[in-house]
């Protein structure tokens, strides 16, 4: 559940564990709690993206569309920082807008290091505290001198291959859980065998997610 870099769904989980797929559910979770570890604070250049997951409306049943809108609609939003040097940052947010980015870049990123964004009207605020540049994509502009987002959007492309590949069925309640596992993956990814799992269990100190509370939340 810690080293495979696409994770595993509880189905498959359930297999290898010989219980139930709810059983192998409930523990999943219960690791995807612990890899929900202390966020890391980024600095030097750090790329950062906003997107969605969901289903697209017109593929889902006729009783189940959200009819308003196109785009994000139906969808949840997930906003990711990672520095080109590897460690990442990301989280599920009822918006990817000015009000709800600014507050948690500002949180994960150092004062002064360079930000690498698209052209999204939301990221004009970080001129004002760090080195911006945005690349602009509707442009066909996707590299400019030192300028891209590729780390990142190679991160968003794992995570989609996750939800859409491995787990195929996911809640938005339990998404967050869901990402914490991946960034935890993708910051971790250099620990090999026992390192891992040491790792793992030393996260896990303290940490416990009940079936009441994980139905719940």
């Amino acid at each position: 559940m810690t080293t495979v870099r696409k994770g595993l769904s509880s189905i498959k989980f359930a297999k290898i564990l010989s219980v139930t797929q709810k059983k192998a559910w409930s523990v999943e979770h219960c690791i995807h709690k612990v890899c929900d570890t202390e966020k890391t604070m980024l600095s030097g250049g750090v790329e950062i993206y906003e997107t969605c997951l969901g289903r697209i409306e017109k593929n889902k049943h006729v009783s189940k569309r959200q009819n308003a809108g196109r785009g994000a609609v139906g969808k949840a939003a997930v906003v990711a920082l990672r520095e080109r040097s590897g460690a990442a940052v990301a989280m599920h947010v009822d918006k990817a807008d000015k009000a709800t980015l600014y507050p948690i870049i500002e949180r994960n990123v150092q004062e002064g290091s360079s930000a690498y964004t698209e052209e999204y009207r939301a990221y004009t605020m970080l001129n004002r505290t760090f080195d911006h540049h945005a690349v602009k994509h509707s442009a066909g502009e996707y590299v400019t001198d030192h300028a891209s987002t590729n780390n990142i959007e190679l991160f968003r492309a794992l995570l989609k291959r996750i939800c859409y590949g491995t787990l195929r069925w996911w809640s938005f309640k339990h998404l967050h859980r869901y990402v914490s596992g991946f960034v935890y993956r993708q910051n971790a990814r250099e620990l090999k065998g026992l390192m891992a799992l040491d790792s793992t269990i030393r996260a896990s100190e303290s940490k416990h997610l009940s079936y009441a509370d994980l139905v719940q939340t």
